[in-house]
């Protein structure tokens, strides 16, 4: 029978019960494996051919790419599916990583996640389902699509813990018109729980984390096999030297995590955190506390946005926000500036708003769209635009 949906299968769990749901509510499908990143070999080849210099490869990566397509294998034979495999590491290249490098060189801090859903999984791995004569695709993702009167919503899973909808913000009518997302009404425990009813081999398979093509590998190390760092002083607010850092691409607002600060003669043995980043003149800014005055900020501006619905609800509005993962919902009013930009101000302080991180948006359940952050009027980020202009 001809599949009219295509699961992306990644071989975990997740995927492997989107592809049993379907396959039991009786919807012809098939699976399909992505690969999107090549061996460090390959993507050193890369970068060596876009003018980069990355070191040795080699250096302990673990994308477990072959792990996950036995998986990915394995599933698809037990709910008795086909399975294609399809190479997308070239389009992840150029799409998703070439802009995380160039994000993270600008002192900024990306969330490649987005870009690839928006970039790969649902373009070039829809397109893919297409060419195999499918109508629909699938994904493992929780979220929920909801159509009212000829328009299709992007709604937050039922399990609030797990859901996803934060990393899909910029799908559109078009792509959400043709996913399915089987998981959406699911507890994460009842997803594992079908999977070993179902004697799947991924039932009990530790979930993935952060970016596939970092894996289990030092984020540092493999950072600076293309961004190349430089060493440079760590300071206070007030200008005063207390240490030196690796470089500064490897540090984003609000980290405590390796900055090997010890005790700090006339300070107060308190953690200290990244308030801020000085890329042009390599200085790294820290402060003690979490809520540090120089991490807060109330308003930030950022780049056009995309609306889920196709535009804005209105040009001002009030509604809430996540400006990262998890985050709990923060209401905000939110202008629309005539170039599509936004302006979104805070009643309260809000800690940590990061320039490349995400900005969505949503109306209760809904996801109305998102964009990226540009710049937040957090004291520390005002003092040093002034001081470059």
């Amino acid at each position: 029978m001809q599949a009219r949906t295509i699961v992306g299968m990644s071989g975990g769990v997740d995927s492997s019960v989107a592809a049993l749901r379907l396959r039991d509510a009786g919807e012809p499908i098939a699976g399909l494996f992505m690969q999107n990143w090549a061996d460090d070999d390959a993507q050193d080849s890369a970068s060596a051919a876009a003018g980069r210099t990355p070191k040795a490869a080699g250096s302990g990566g673990d994308c477990r790419v072959e792990d996950d397509r036995r998986d990915a294998v394995a599933v698809s034979g037990r709910l008795g599916i086909p399975i294609h495999f399809r190479d997308f590491s070239g389009e992840y290249w150029a799409g998703v990583f070439e802009h995380f490098l160039a994000e993270y060189a600008a002192g900024r801090t990306p969330n490649p996640d987005v870009l690839c859903n928006r970039e790969i999984k649902f373009k070039h791995f829809l397109d893919a389902a297409r060419e195999l004569g499918a109508q629909f695709i699938a994904t493992g993702h929780y979220a929920r699509v909801e159509q009212v009167g000829g328009h299709h919503r992007l709604l937050r899973a039922v399990d609030r813990s797990k859901d996803q909808s934060y990393f899909l913000h910029q799908l559109g009518q078009a792509q959400l018109a043709a996913t399915k997302f089987p998981l959406g009404e699911l507890l994460k425990r009842d997803v594992r729980q079908m999977a070993l009813d179902a004697g799947l081999p991924t039932a009990t398979k530790k979930d993935s984390t952060g970016i596939c093509f970092i894996g289990e590998r030092d984020f540092r190390e493999f950072l600076g096999r293309y961004l190349p760092a430089r060493e440079g002083e760590m300071r206070t607010p007030d200008g005063q030297v207390i240490g030196l850092h690796p470089g500064v691409f490897y540090f984003t607002l609000g980290q405590r995590e390796g900055l090997n600060i010890g005790g700090v003669r006339g300070f107060e043995p308190a953690p200290w955190y990244v308030v801020g980043k000085d890329v042009a003149g390599n200085v790294l800014y820290v402060d003690q506390g979490a809520a540090s005055p120089w991490l807060m900020s109330q308003a930030l501006w950022s780049e056009p946005a995309h609306w889920i619905a196709g535009a804005a609800p209105a040009e001002r509005f009030t509604c809430t926000a996540q400006t990262r993962y998890r985050q709990a919902d923060e209401a905000c009013e939110v202008t629309v500036c005539d170039d599509g930009t936004l302006e979104v101000r805070f009643p309260r302080p809000q800690r940590a708003v990061t320039p490349g991180q995400s900005l969505v948006l949503y109306d209760g359940e809904v996801c109305l769209g998102g964009a990226v952050i540009a710049a937040t009027d957090a004291p520390l980020e005002l003092r040093l635009k002034a001081q470059a202009a």
